[in-house]
């Protein structure tokens, strides 16, 4: 009787995607932004990441082939998590876009099922220019920037919908869009979406993300309403860590501060105290002090952390704790959600679990909802 023939999977890894994200720089695509990154003391993430993701595939590692990369961009974080991968390209100590778009041509080439990325909206723009819509494309999350469809909700989760796909459980894919914004207008403060084409990946929607989406409505009466209901809430002598998104913007205005759109500020008795901030910095302010947070959800995908907010790291949402973070939320964004839930993405397993439940979400002057988060 003929064996089965084994499934090949695709792994490419961007060794260098999201360390932008925990210093503030809303990103690393680029030499000179990566130059920064590290100079602010960035950590590579996405090899972490990827662990996360290819730890479901250990039950199954005998029923596939996994094509990848050489050291850092797969291979490590394979042999790391025991499988012996059959290894593609040649290696660079430095990485660079390049290599991702000869990896995929070459995956393409050599018949894999399905291309497992970690990185983000950069890395998988590179993907598409290379393969367009020919192998479908699951991605890690691991940038700052996750627009684009192809992305699971977690790490976690595209180990488990990539288990699925290898075990024949789930074989049901759909278009997606891939989307990236201008990172050097994103640093300015200006947010400038466009979609470069699409790509197939699985159609799993409890365990893949969708594109992220603007809300149709102005919204203006209900951020007024979200805005004096914040302020009304906060407590004399407390640091509040104030998260991006333009829900929060109408507060800051109410007071007479200047709000830095796409970044972290930081606000003490209802006056600036430092803007666009990043990781440490936050640290240093909250330390052994009483601190709280004010996040709001990203429309469509409704992430509460972990999308465009990576300064909020689980480190400081472990110290400022739970019951000290206040979300808000537009109704319209709420029911956009079509009843699915909110999502957390902090990186940290077992603080995702620790943030799960039922949270109350700030929709106006003294009003709010009770929404799932998961």
């Amino acid at each position: 009787m003929q064996s089965k023939q084994k499934k090949k999977l695709g792994l490419i890894v961007n060794p260098i995607a999201g360390m932008g994200g925990k210093v503030g720089l809303k990103g690393s695509d680029g030499q000179k932004a990566l130059y920064f990154a590290r100079e602010l003391g960035a950590k590579p993430e996405s090899n972490l990441k990827t662990k996360q993701a290819l730890e479901h595939l250990l039950h199954l590692k005998d029923d596939f082939d996994l094509v990848t990369c050489p050291g850092l961009m797969g291979e490590d974080v394979a042999k790391d998590c025991g499988i012996t991968p059959i290894t593609i390209g040649i290696h660079n100590l430095d990485t660079t876009s390049e290599d991702t778009i000869r990896a995929a041509s070459e995956m393409k080439n050599l018949g894999v099922s399905l291309i497992l990325v970690a990185g983000g909206d950069g890395t998988a723009r590179d993907i598409h220019k290379s393969i367009v819509e020919s192998i479908p494309v699951l991605g890690i999350p691991a940038g700052v920037k996750i627009y684009s469809g192809i992305y699971a909700l977690t790490a976690y989760y595209a180990g488990k919908a990539a288990a699925k796909f290898l075990s024949g459980d789930l074989s049901a894919v759909k278009l997606a869009e891939i989307m990236d914004i201008d990172e050097n207008a994103f640093r300015n403060g200006k947010l400038s979406a466009q979609i470069y084409g699409y790509m197939y990946t699985l159609d799993a929607p409890t365990l893949v993300q969708g594109s992220k989406t603007t809300t149709i409505t102005t919204e203006k009466e209900e951020f007024i309403g979200i805005s004096r209901e914040l302020i009304r809430l906060i407590e004399k002598d407390t640091y509040y860590i104030i998260s991006s998104g333009t829900t929060l913007q109408p507060m800051m205005d109410e007071l007479g501060l200047q709000n830095t759109l796409l970044g972290v500020d930081i606000i003490f008795n209802n006056k600036l105290v430092a803007s666009d901030v990043n990781e440490n910095t936050i640290l240093e302010f909250i330390n052994a002090r009483k601190a709280k947070i004010i996040v709001t959800i990203i429309g469509g995908q409704g992430y509460i952390f972990g999308r465009g907010n990576q300064q909020i790291s689980s480190k400081i949402i472990k110290t400022i704790g739970k019951e000290n973070i206040i979300v808000a939320s537009s109704s319209s964004k709420l029911t956009a959600l079509s009843g699915n839930p909110l999502r957390v993405d902090t990186g940290d397993r077992d603080l995702d679990n620790y943030l799960s439940g039922y949270m109350p979400i700030i929709t106006g002057f003294k009003q709010s909802h009770m929404y799932k988060v998961v």
